[in-house]
């Protein structure tokens, strides 16, 4: 589903039973649901990221103004738009985690807080650069899928850019997030189905309409990857060369492939030693990545979806098809890396100690690289090294 990934557009966060309205002055072809109240069947989402106070800096409000100004020339919006995101998007703390090391008896760990970025996750570097593509081609308005977190940053993105937002989200889930989504002006369409139904409604209607599509797996994957390979980059400007390995949360697969990318470009230019061991954690028999992996299959197979079981931990993770999936199943091949799959328990344990040891408030899902890096740590003990760990969701 995402990619708290990971990945794509499916993280998710805490209760919601308020009504949901749509903006009257946005208008789209595909019917909007009826919002219901949460029913045995729903999921009620009880884990999610949280946004920044305030959520951009208020001294860049005179470059919003310009960006979202349509009647402006389109050079002067993308120039105070690009300016936007420089100052607010991406470079994230890299700090090393002394006492997680104590404990667990694992020099050097460093950990990459995503939970930095204006709303609390990875998926703002996407949407902003998405958005600003959807400005540069000439698109009015732009479309996701989403449970929760990549919604409110495509959310924001767009307000900033005058560009309408178009977000499907499956009808049985609920979550605090939407009211954030369209508090910044997004239309919300309940889709019927699981998320990976939704993406496919969206992208239709995406087609249909001529609106930018950002979900995972399309056309514009490439820029969606090249975004996550950022945070290769800013880990090297901190360390001077590649770690170890690299662990993350996975679900599509998409902030790994990322970031493997980011590096094996950095070590074609010389810029490092060498590329590091791509790590995969994610929810128990729940991903197509992670099972391929541990089955030693060529390619990733769809799981049936009325085998998956979502909870309010693991739901960031889980999904039956990863729109990434082979990219992030090569990716870990050539890197030397592996994956393996995290508990519920584990996460939250994991979430604990990061809390407890390191001050850091984290979405447990966020853990499920850490988990599995530990684990194999626990049963082959790795060697004095570099370990950088990607933490995905600031918890609210």
């Amino acid at each position: 589903m995402s990619d708290t990934n990971q990945s794509s557009g499916k993280s998710s966060s805490g209760v919601a039973t308020s009504e949901e309205t749509t903006p009257k002055e946005h208008s789209t072809s595909s019917p909007v649901q009826p919002q219901q109240e949460p029913n045995g069947s729903d999921l009620l989402l009880l884990d999610g990221a949280s946004s920044q106070m305030p959520i951009v800096a208020p001294e860049l409000e005179t470059q919003r103004r310009v960006a979202a100004d349509i009647s402006r020339p389109l050079p002067e919006r993308l120039e105070a738009y690009e300016d936007i995101m420089d100052s607010e998007v991406g470079d994230t703390t890299l700090v090393r985690a002394r006492n997680v090391e104590r404990e667990m008896g694992l020099r050097q760990i460093y950990l990459k807080f995503e939970g930095g970025n204006p709303t609390g996750t990875q998926k703002d570097r996407i949407a902003f650069a998405q958005v600003m593509d959807a400005m540069r081609r000439g698109f009015e308005a732009i479309t996701v899928a989403t449970c929760g977190n990549y919604g409110v940053a495509l959310a924001l993105a767009a307000s900033m850019a005058g560009l309408r937002c178009l977000i499907y989200i499956p009808e049985g889930y609920h979550t605090k997030r939407v009211q954030e989504m369209t508090d910044l002006g997004a239309q919300i369409v309940r889709a019927a189905g699981d998320y990976e139904q939704a993406v496919v409604i969206s992208r239709k209607h995406a087609e249909a309409e001529e609106i930018y599509d950002a979900n995972p797996g399309g056309a514009n994957t490439a820029l969606q990857l090249k975004a996550y390979g950022e945070i290769a980059y800013e880990i090297y400007d901190e360390l001077r060369d590649a770690p170890a390995a690299v662990a993350v949360p996975v679900s599509n697969g998409s902030t790994l492939v990322g970031i493997y990318k980011g590096f094996l470009s950095l070590y074609r230019r010389g810029k490092t030693s060498r590329i590091p061991r791509m790590v995969a954690g994610s929810s128990h028999g729940k991903n197509p990545i992670i099972r391929a992996y541990l089955k030693n299959t060529l390619a990733c197979e769809d799981l049936k979806p009325e085998q998956i079981r979502e909870t309010a931990v693991n739901e960031p993770l889980i999904n039956w098809h990863s729109f990434d999936g082979d990219q992030a199943l090569e990716a870990i091949r050539k890197s030397g890396g592996w994956s393996s799959y995290a508990s519920d328990k584990s996460m939250l344990t994991h979430s604990r100690l990061l809390r407890e040891k390191e001050g850091l408030s984290i979405l447990p899902a966020s853990t499920a690289g850490l988990s599995v890096l530990l684990e194999r740590h626990g049963k082959d003990q790795l060697p004095g090294d570099r370990y950088v760990v990607i933490l995905t969701g600031r918890k609210s």
